[in-house]
Parts: C-alpha cells; structure tokens; sequence
C-alpha cells in the first residue's frame, strides 16, 4: 500500500549524493571502510575489500569468493531511486478538484489506492484514469506515461461493473464501515495489530507549535493512578488496553450482507444483475439492492418473494455509498463523521503490519454480522486469490522467482529485496492459515488411509506436514521429541543459506506452526516431487541418514561457494558399499533436482556442527571446562547443534588468536635476528612445537580477552608485522603454519576454520584416509562446546552486570542469549552462573527473568502434550483449566467437561480418519495443580538442569519473587492463547481464577524466514558509525537515506523502519529541532506498538523517549502520561525490582518537580535512588546523582536537612570517584554551600520568630520552583543525551579531536562490533542511562553519547 507522498520520509534531495570515497567504503557497501580487520562475520568479506586493504590482511581465506554482487557501481547508484516528485490535478465526478503529489517510479495503481483512500473520494473503487482522452495502463510506471508532467490533469473515468468489481466494492464499502473497529486487531487477521498511543497523547503530537499544550502555567493534573506509583502491590490488567473513544462506532447500517436470492438468474444475468445485497438501514427500513454492470439500485425483491424490478426511488449510483445515502438520512450523517475521523488516524495506525501480530488479551466484543467475513470463512480464499490471474498461487515458483531477479545495481537490487520480501509475507500468512485449516481438520489428508499422526496435506499448493516421527526416521535420533525440533533446525538452516543467496541454489519456502499442541511444517512444493519416488529425485546426499550416500558435481560446485561463509568443511564419508563420496554438507541435506531444472536443497536440520555438551559419546571425553560444568549430558534428542552466532564468534575467537601466536613468534624471530643472525639456524627460534601440541583450549585467549583496546592495538599491529614479510621468508612460513595448526585451520598458509557437520553423527562413516582430519575436527568441536561455556556464557553474565544489556522479559533474554549463540537449553547453567556470581544482587532481574523464562517454558511443554488431548468441544475448557493449574492459588479446581445432554449416547468407535485435533478423550480434567507443578519441576531439571524450590505457584512466586500476570502474559505469549481482559483474582482461596468463558481464542505461534534489506542495511550501520564519531549532519543524512532503502524494501512497516526512526528522532533531537524528533518519535512508537505488541520491552523505551521530547516541546501532560503508560507497562511485563526503572522513576520525578509536585516527585526520585543503589552499587556516579536530584526536590520544599544530607552523599561519592578536582566535585561542592546558606537563613528567620513573636519583621520564604529549562537539562543527562554547543569552529576541533580519538580506538570499537552478531535491533545495545550520570569528561567525549 502507498503511504500518501506528504506522510513519506522526504528523500534526501538528489543534490545529496556523496563522493564514492568517503563513504562508500571503496565498493558500493557503505561502512565497509570502516571495519578492515573484523569483516569476518558471516564471511561477508568482499574480496576487493581485502585488496584494498591489502597491507594489513594476513593470509585468511574466511571470506566469500565471488566479489559482492554490484561491486562495480560506486556511490551514484543512490541516485536513482530520488527521482524527484512532481503534482497532477485529479478530476473526480461531483467534487472539486485537486492536486496530488507524485513520484515518477509509482505505477498509475498506485494513484487508485490514494484515491481508494482520500475522504472524499473514497467510495470509487471501480474506476480508470484518463490523460487527455487515453486511459493509462494500471500496471504502467508515471515515468512511462507520455506526457504526463508537473501540472498535467487525470479525469476519473467510472467503469462498468463485473462480477469480480462488484465484490471488491462491496468488500471496500464495508472496510470503511469497519474502518475504526479494532476487531480485526483483537481477531488477529489480515494484518491489524493494535496500537494505543493515541489515547495518550490526545490525537497528533505534531502540532505543538500551534497549541503549546501544559505551558508551565496552566495547573495540570499529574497524580498517577494508584497502581502507578512505587511500592504498590496491585497489577491490574485492563489499563494495558485502554478504552479508545473511537471504538464505540457510529453505527451507519444494521445489517450489509450478501441476500438469499443469489446468483442472479439467467434471464436477470442477461439484464446486466451481478448479485444481490440485503441491507436493514439504521432507520431500520429493510431494502434489496441490485448490483448491476451499471451501478446500484434499489430492488423489489423481499425475504421470502424475488421481483427483481427497480423499486421507487428509481435511482441509479455507480457508488454504493450514494445510494445508501440516498435511502438513509442516519447513513449519510454517521458515514461522512466516520470517514473524518478515519483519515484524521495517524497512517500508522491502520497500515497493514508484514506479518500478523496476535493479542494476548482482549475486551468482552458483541459479534455483529458481516457478510464478507462470512463469505471468506466460507470460501476458500486463500489470499486474495480473486484479484490474481489463475487463482491459486503457485508459490514455489513466486518464491524462486524472486530470488532470480537481477541483483547488479542497487535499484534492481531493491527490486528484488521488495519482491522477496512481499512473497515471504504472503507465503507465511497463507501458511498460517492453512495449518490452521489442517489441524482444525478442514483440510483432506493425500493419504486419508494411514493413521492421524502419519497423514500429510496439499492445500493452496502448499504442502503440510505434522511434527511426529513418520516412518521411524528419526529412531536414532529421539524418535518424536527429534521429529518435533527437525522443522525449526531445518528452517534455521534455510535461513542460513537464504542469506548467503548463492545464484543457481534454491531453498524451499518454509514456515513452522505451533498450533494446539502440534507442530505444522508448511513447505513450498518443487516441481514434480509428488510424481516421483523420493530415492529417484535425490540425487546429492542421503535419505536414511547417511547409509545411501550419493553426490553430483553440480551440487558441490553451488554448496562449495556457501561453505566458507557458513564455515563448513568439504569431507568425503563413506556409504553402504564402502565407496567414498564427496560431501560440502552434512549427509541428510538433500539435493532434488526440480522439473524446472533449478538445484534445489531441503532436509538442511544439521547444517550447523553438533553440541557436544549435549551429545554424549562413548569413549570421547570432553575438555575439562565442561566436565566441571557436568557436561555432556544426554538431552531428549540427538539434534542438539551450535548456533551459527556462536559459530562465528569460535572462529572469531581463534582468529584473534591464531594472530597473537604468529605474530609474537615473528617478533621474536626479528628480535633474535637483530641480536644473533646465525643462532636461528640452531633452533634459537623459541620452538613453536611446543605450542601446538595441545591445542590452546578456548580459555587460552579469554584471559587476554579482557584486555582491552591496547591488546587489540598489539594484534592489529602484528598483523601488519605479518602482511609486511611477503611470506616469501620461509622462516615466516614456517611461523603461519605452526600459529594455523595450533588453532585448527584447514589451511596450512592462511587462516580457515570450518566444522564438518557430520562429525558424531550416528550412521556416518568416513574413510580410512581421512582419519587424522576428522581426529581434529573432534578436537575443534570439543574446543567449540568448551568456548561457549568458558567465554559466551560468562561473558553474557557479565555484561548483564555491566547492564550493556538490560532484557525486560523473557523474549528479550532469550534474544540476549542467541545474540550470543548460547542455545535455550543452556539456560539453567546460566542461572547457575548468575547465582554464583559476586555480583549477584546487581543481576537479580536476570535472575527472576531467567527463573520465569524456565517456568513457562517448561509449563509450555507440558501443555503441548496436553492439548493434543483436547478435542475442539472442549478447547477453552481445558486451557482454562490449565491455567487454573497453573497460577490459580485455589487449591483444587474442576474441569468442566462438555455438558452431558449435548454429548451424543452413540458414539461411533470405528472412526480411524479423524483430524489430528479431534482426540477423543477427557485424561486432561484430571490434571491438579499438585502434579502440573510436580512436572514442571521434573521438566526443569531434565531439560534445563536446574532444580526449582517450589511445589504451588504461591511457593514459586513467595520464592523467587515474580509476578503471576507476568507468567500469565509469558506463558499465554508462548502458546498463543487469549484471555478476555479483566480483572483475576489469581490468589483468591475460594475460586478458581479462570473459568471457560475467560479463554477467548488459541492462536498459532509461527516462526519464519525474515528476508532483510542489505543495502538500506549498510547505510543504517554506517549512519550509526558516523553519528558515534560525532558527525551528526552525516549520519543523519546516511539514516535518512536507509529510511528511505528500508520503506522501499519492507513498505511502510517493520521492525528495522522502528530502529531508524527513533535513532532519526534522538538525532532531531542533539541537533535541537524538536519537532522533527517529535514526528519521527512518533512514528516510532506507532510502528512498535503495531509490530512489536503494545506491551514489548521495545515498547516501553520508545514511550520513554517520546515522553522526553514531549517535555522539551512544553507538551507537559502529554509526557507525564506517556511515562506513566510505560512505568505501567513495565510493572506488568517485569515488576517494579528492574535498573529500568531507575531510570523511568528519575524521569518521572524530574518532571513532577518542574510542575512542584514535590511530594509525589520525591516516591519517585527515591524509589529511583534505592534501585540505582542495588544495582550499581552504592558508590556508583548513577547514585550521586540521583542523591542529587532528590536534593533538589528537598531544596524546593524547604526542607534543607535532608537537602544537604544528600547532596553531601553525593559530593562524597564523587570526591572518591572522580577527585576533589573534577567539575563534577566542584559542582557539588558548589551547590553544597548554597544550600547551607539558605539553611542558615532559614533558621535566622526561626530564631526571629522566638524571639520577637508575631511582631517580628520576616523575610518571605522563597519556595524556588526549577526552571524547565534546568528540568529538561537534568532529564537530558539522565537519558544519556549530551548536547555540544555546535559552533562551527567547535565542530572543526571537535571533528579533529574525535579523528585522533577515533584512530586510537577503532581497534577496540571493531572489535566489540564484531564481538556482538547482531540481531533484530541494530542499534548500540547500551542501556539508556549508562551515560547518565557519567560526567562528560568521564566518558569519551568523542561520542556525543549517543547510547540507546
């Protein structure tokens, strides 16, 4: 869907395209120059890169072989996508014309969509457009239309209807009608989520120039709600959805639906009738209405009697709407108020999300008739087929298709980012609901005859299958539970390959649906697959898990090209006749040649080596770091592999290292050369043998890890020792080929780690030549398990201390986790760590998050099993049971079975061909809370090794702390379950919690490939790159630019647009336009809320920020309330113990006190201080200032005791930390003597008082209220944001100071960017206040602290 050109980002202007040297990293990737030594990631190293750098690359071949695609064209390929814009006049039937603006790449649909979308012009959606007498091709790009130009005049041509035009109008004229009501939203379908900020803010936030809103005068109402403020006990759930006065509709019609006497007779098709509509109008006056290939008309026909003769008034409208305005006075007045406030909504509000967000909760809503919804529920519309050519999709071919698109120069590349993002999103919502359809039973299996479990399903030309171990498959490998993981390793392998996008290798479209208790694998179908026998088609790998094992040369061509980037080793195993096969892959990937001849890929479930700490083998033992951590231990499945994030971070890990040992023995050899040339002969060169023989373990660098930039220095400097010996100097030669054998390289001249897959897996043989290499490849698995022990996870614990990572919930955790590549089930050993860390109270909301995070995760397997026990009749019974189970403090709640008189007395037994979810059965009433809570402890310490100290819910929350809205939220989150929106009494004694009637709706849990936007990609990081060195008119121009990249490859909506935006608006925002920030802000919290749930922790900092900028715009209200919708957010998803919170409770208490609301300033500011101080520590800088501002407060109350009391605390803290000589101290000091004056003042005027009595002559008190401005600098330094005055001489040495700077620390910032493979949230992950109360010349000024 187009946005309106004005709500579009503004292109940067054409004039705006930069030098290709500068920015454009020599080759057409922005922000490639800025990494030369850590481009390892992924091995997303263009080669051309590493010429250029030549002089510092030591010989490494991880790094991908062709050069990139579109390596030639330099920095103009930006502009051509800036065509700038021009206006037409659009002349429309009845109303006034007007000038629309335009862009020449747009296609003339485009235009209708606007139109389709305009207030006034809304009711037209069969129309064409004409330019001087020739209608335009809908399909036709402007810039392809002769003469089309600024100014040029389009008429709106109405078209006669057909069939397929009279649906689709009426199907428009009734999303109109639904235009406001957010049921679509709660329902989960066609892309509505919600969104509530608008209820916060009171409409548009934009316009704050014209009505300054709680200017410092106007008294404004700021008490918080009670259950808002610190230390309140109670967590209601309704205010997180909050009643929009919108949603009470006006009501336009009672009734718009298709009528009984459809479809037209014979003889009325020949009069021109297309269907017929039944409409009851608000004034209830019942009428029939003809839809002809003219227009709409009134009918005679009744319910029960068919005249199909126009009825009085005899009036013909091409527009339903005139009509209905014609015949219903309440119709013309609501739908005109309706259409008003539609297009007043913000854009974001109801443009359509990529992928369908689902609520976890939701109001009490009266079901009203619809006949389009009826009308899809009973068609099989499978996506919009009716406006596609040839009804079904075919989507193996859309999918392929896309991805064959050309990719030279960056328009074509966007092009085809476009279209392989918008297949992407269609497939996975068509795969969502067919799974859907096939458990529910709705879908016919293709092998009706086999058993429920076995069956499989074709449905819009998808193909399904179920998670259970079909033909013993997966015997050796776990049986079902291996089954069950399969798809979801699978999918992460096809989104591993999809992202190397190796021309002339395709994958299968794959979405996995968790969906009532079972697993659906959805696939696209390759050409040909169901004709043939599976054993004919493969023709590369093996389909009984590697004793066939077949290879074809082609396949190794393509898979070759992937395997450095993905670090797979090319190996040769043996098959059943002891023939050596070669490989590039583990055996199970198979390679089909479809009918359509391309190579395609499937089966990808080990595309990744395995994990041996899950994985025991006989006679294999493990290093010693695992063994103390009680590894391995045998999991429920023989799947278990590493994460590709910890992958790259091993190799990462063994590059530094390979650098330091080849380096250091250079620089001897040079030091012993200098003093004794001869001795080297005799082995004066420190023998590198004695290195290699043990490979160093993982641990051998992670001491030196920690050693910061100046050990980075050190390597970077030795790389360039190596690349300055040519390596012709065999004694150099020598060093690399030692350094590559003692960390594991394959290559004896360069570094190249890589993993064969198939190591340790069971069946697999290799041959008797290849046994040293495989000897090796053990040891580096062995090396690789022990690193994300000894590093990973000590390293994520340790920078949950360092709060560089604040997780609010568990999705946030688990995100932290793969971020770093430690897989779920590692969760306990990180409990573990956390609980014997010396820091543990500073990671006390790790630890209840991680304690949450293993109860429902453990709960959530156990319900899976349990509802494949459920038939349908029973579905909102046995999940309220469950829950009831599983939060309720009622000690033994009872299962409502399906009441007795609906339960038919003869029950067919002999039914073998039921949908899979249509058990027969009742075992799930039988469930107590007793024994759901004895399972998920069992299942805590089987799955996670951990024992958890509770036997009740009560227990488990009195233990640990939590929150039971919060497991209701993460456990309904997990499994896709609705809950009405209302008040639980979950402790109540005498009643159970939920009854049926609380469980509204299940829905599916999907997971998916997310095809990302490279290009727009680059622009982003380099943006941030340049921002962090203090080039803000840069950066700012970069992000706009991957604004623009990104709302081009996604639309209007996604994840990455979110990040963009709110880093736009903090750069607004440093550069002092408020407004801008403002409006980006804005966006930013509209597209959170819709694409990433109004509740998610992302959520909640983007309301935070808004709240800033709406403080700085002297919108006072308006931020008061955004903070307090986040501190209300972030008590339902976490509670009040988090460092977060610190944060938001200074904000709040900051802005209470510039309105002199001390008192209520003071809960906050206070309960801000006592959480600072549990989680930095009490001598930290973040809790002097916080005994600052709480000073302040006392100040303004007078009350100048607890005032010096604690700035005095205060001034200590800094005078230990930073000196008596720092401006911070001086600061403090300063303000030290101020208040001790006032306090001596005061206390004059008390002994004044003694001694004269009434008569005596009194001073008035002066009650100093802040002014905003020093309000807004404090709030400003709190969040981390620290302004330079930008003068531009300042800016030059400033720009001069920060090259210097950021020379000395581009080691270590490349390092760290390396260290941290990003995930879906590509900004500085650092928490928001680590600046905060850091004095500027106690942080690196080089960057205008920009953390966030």
């Amino acid at each position: 869907m187009v946005i309106k050109t004005d709500e579009l980002p503004a292109a940067a202007p054409a004039d705006s395209t930069r030098e290709p040297s500068s920015q454009a990293g020599g080759k057409g990737r922005p922000g490639a120059a800025e990494l030369p030594s850590v481009m390892l990631l992924n091995g997303d190293c263009p080669e051309s890169l590493k010429r250029e750098e030549g002089t510092a690359e030591p010989p490494r071949e991880n790094g991908l072989d062709e050069a990139e695609p579109g390596e030639e064209t330099t920095g103009q390929e930006v502009i051509v996508i800036q065509d700038t814009g021009f206006s037409v006049k659009i002349l429309a039937p009845g109303i006034e014309p007007f000038s629309l603006q335009v862009s020449p790449q747009e296609m003339v649909q485009e235009i209708h969509q606007v139109l389709m979308d305009r207030e006034d012009t809304c009711h037209r959606t069969c129309f064409s457009l004409h330019l001087d007498g020739n209608m335009l091709d809908h399909f036709s790009e402007l810039r392809s239309v002769e003469g089309l130009q600024e100014g040029s005049v389009l008429r709106v041509v109405e078209e006669p209807y057909t069939v397929r035009e009279a649906r689709i109008h009426v199907r428009h004229v009734r999303d109109l009608l639904k235009s406001l009501d957010p049921s679509d939203a709660f329902n989960g379908v066609d892309c509505n989520s919600l969104s509530f900020l608008s209820v916060f803010t009171d409409g548009d936030l934009g316009d704050s120039g014209k009505r300054k809103k709680g200017l410092e005068m106007d008294p404004i109402d700021c008490t918080p709600p009670e259950y808002i403020l610190p230390g309140s006990r109670e967590r209601p759930l309704c205010p997180l959805q909050p009643q929009n006065r919108d949603w009470k509709p006006l009501q336009c019609l009672k009734v718009l639906t298709m009528s009984g006497w459809n479809p037209p007779p014979g003889n009325r098709k020949m009069h021109g009738d297309l269907m017929y509509l039944f409409v009851i109008t608000a004034e209830d006056r019942q009428v029939s209405i003809t839809a002809s290939t003219r227009g709409f008309y009134l009918n005679q026909s009744t319910a029960y009697h068919f005249n199909p003769k126009p009825a009085s008034p005899r009036f013909l409208s091409h527009s339903l709407v005139e009509l209905l305005n014609q015949i219903s006075p309440t119709f013309k007045k609501n739908f005109a108020v309706l259409q008003k406030k539609r297009v007043q909504r913000h854009p974001f509000e109801r443009i359509a999300t990529p992928f369908q967000v689902y609520s976890w909760t939701a109001p009490q809503a009266e079901h009203a008739m619809d006949c389009v919804r009826a009308e899809d529920a009973y068609t099989s519309r499978l996506g919009y087929e009716e406006h596609i050519p040839g009804q079904t999709r075919d989507w193996n071919e859309e999918l392929q298709t896309t991805r064959e698109l050309p990719r030279k120069n960056l328009p074509e590349r966007l092009l085809r980012e476009r279209a392989i993002f918008k297949v992407h999103s269609d497939f996975t919502a068509a795969a969502t609901r067919g799974a859907m359809a096939v458990i529910d039973g709705n879908v016919m299996a293709i092998n009706p005859s086999e058993e429920t479990r076995m069956q499989m399903f074709i449905w819009n030309n998808i193909f399904f299958s179920l998670g259970f171990d079909v033909r013993d498959h997966y015997k050796d490998f776990g049986g079902d539970v291996a089954a069950y993981v399969a798809p979801t390793n699978d999918l992460n392998g096809v989104r591993t390959y999809n992202a190397v996008d190796v021309e002339g290798l395709y994958t299968l479209g794959t979405v996995v649906v968790d969906y009532r208790g079972y697993r659906v694998t959805a696939q696209s179908i390759i050409p040909g697959i169901l004709e043939r026998d599976q054993e004919q088609s493969v023709i590369y790998g093996s389909i009984d898990f590697g004793k066939t094992v077949v290879s074809h040369p082609r396949y190794l061509e393509l898979l070759e090209r992937t395997s450095r980037p993905l670090k797979i080793l090319r190996h040769r195993v043996l098959n059943d006749r002891d023939e050596e096969v070669e490989l590039c892959s583990s055996v199970e990937c198979k390679g089909i040649i479809g009918n359509d001849g391309r190579h395609y890929i499937l089966d990808l479930l080990r595309t990744f080596p395995p994990d041996l700490n899950f994985l025991p083998v006989p006679g294999e033992g493990l290093p010693e770091e695992c063994t103390r951590a009680g590894f391995p231990r045998a999991h429920r499945h023989k799947l278990c592999c590493l994460r590709q994030e910890l992958v790259d971070a091993f190799v990462e890990h063994r590059y530094l290292l390979f650098m330091k040992l080849a380096a250091l023995q250079l620089m001897q050899q040079k030091a012993s050369k200098l003093e004794s040339p001869t001795s080297l002969e005799n082995g004066g060169l420190p023998s590198p043998e004695s290195k290699p023989e043990d490979p160093p373990g993982p641990e051998a660098g992670s001491e030196e890890e920690g050693s910061n930039a100046s050990g980075l220095a050190k390597v970077k400097e030795l790389a360039e020792t190596i690349a300055s010996d040519d390596g012709t100097d065999p004694r150099s030669r020598e060093v690399i080929r030692n350094a590559c054998k003692a960390v594991g390289s394959i290559s004896n001249t360069a570094f190249d780690v890589r993993f064969n897959p198939d190591i340790f897996s069971p069946g697999v043989r290799f041959p008797e030549s290849c046994q040293e290499e495989v000897r090796d490849q053990k040891q580096l698995l062995k090396d690789a398990a022990a690193f994300l022990l000894s590093c990973q996870i000590p390293g994520l614990v340790k920078d949950c201390t360092d709060h560089v990572v604040l997780p609010m919930d568990g999705a946030t955790l688990a995100e932290v986790m793969r971020q770093r590549g430690i897989n779920m089930r590692y969760l306990g050993k990180v409990l573990d760590l956390v609980l014997r860390s010396p820091a543990r109270d500073q990671l006390d909301h790790i630890y209840k998050i991680g304690i949450g995070e293993l109860i429902t995760r453990s709960a959530k397997h156990i319900f899976k099993t349990y509802l494949q026990g459920v038939e349908l009749s029973g579905l909102s019974a046995a999940i309220s049971h469950f829950l009831n189970c599983f939060l309720s403090s009622y000690p033994n709640p009872v299962a409502h079975l399906p009441a007795d008189e609906l339960v038919s007395k003869k029950r067919n037994r002999r039914r073998r061909n039921r949908p899979p979810g249509a058990a027969d059965n009742t075992a799930w009433a039988v469930m107590t809370p007793q024994e759901l809570w004895k399972n998920i402890c069992q299942e805590a310490k089987n799955y996670f090794d951990f024992s958890l100290e509770c036997e009740t819910v009560d227990q488990a929350v009195e233990t640990y702390g939590l929150q039971k809205i919060t497991l209701l939220r993460e456990i309904s989150l997990k499994t896709g379950i609705q809950i009405l929106l209302k008040e639980y009494s979950f402790d109540s004694r005498h009643k159970p919690a939920f009854t049926e009637e609380d469980v509204l709706n299940i829905f599916p849990v999907v997971k998916h490939v997310n095809p990302k936007a490279s290009d727009a990609f680059h622009f982003f990081q380099s943006g941030q790159a340049k921002v962090q060195q203090g080039f803000l008119k840069e950066g700012c121009e970069l992000i706009n630019e991957a604004l623009n990249l990104f709302n081009n490859v996604y639309g209007a909506m996604h994840v990455e647009i979110c990040a963009c935006l709110r880093l736009l608006a903090r750069l607004h925002y440093i550069m002092g336009d408020y407004a801008e920030a403002l409006s980006n802000q804005q966006k930013a919290v509209l597209m959170s809320e819709r694409v990433m749930g109004i509740e998610h922790p992302n959520t909640i900092q983007e309301y935070m920020h808004l709240a800033l900028y709406c403080f700085a715009s002297s919108q006072l209200s308006t931020a008061l309330n955004l903070l307090y919708r986040a501190r209300y957010l972030t008590l339902l998803v976490f509670g009040e113990d988090h460092p977060e919170m610190a944060l938001l409770d200074n904000n709040i208490g900051l802005v209470l006190h510039g309105v002199m609301e001390c008192d209520l300033s003071l809960r906050f500011l206070e309960n801000a201080l006592a959480v600072s101080t549990k989680y930095h520590g009490p001598k930290s800088l973040k809790v002097a200032l916080s005994h600052h501002l709480v000073a302040r407060v006392y100040e303004s109350k007078a009350e100048f005791r607890s005032a010096l009391q604690h700035e005095k605390e205060g001034y200590t803290i800094y005078k230990t930390q930073l000196g008596e000589d720092h401006e911070k101290t001086k600061e403090s000091s300063e303000y030290l003597k101020c208040l001790t004056q006032q306090a001596v003042a005061l206390q004059r005027t008390m002994n004044e008082i003694y001694r004269n009595g009434s008569s005596a002559n009194i001073p008035p008190l002066k009650f100093t209220a802040p002014s905003m401005a020093s309000v807004l600098e404090q709030l400003n330094v709190i969040n981390g944001i620290l302004f330079i005055p930008l003068s531009q001489k300042d800016l030059e040495n400033l720009k001069a100071e920060v090259a210097r700077r950021h020379q000395l620390q581009e080691a270590s910032k490349n390092r760290e960017k390396a260290e941290e493979p990003m995930a879906t949230e590509p900004e500085p992950v650092g928490a928001p206040e680590d600046v905060a109360s850091q004095p500027p010349a106690a942080k690196d000024p080089s960057s205008p602290s920009f953390q966030g």
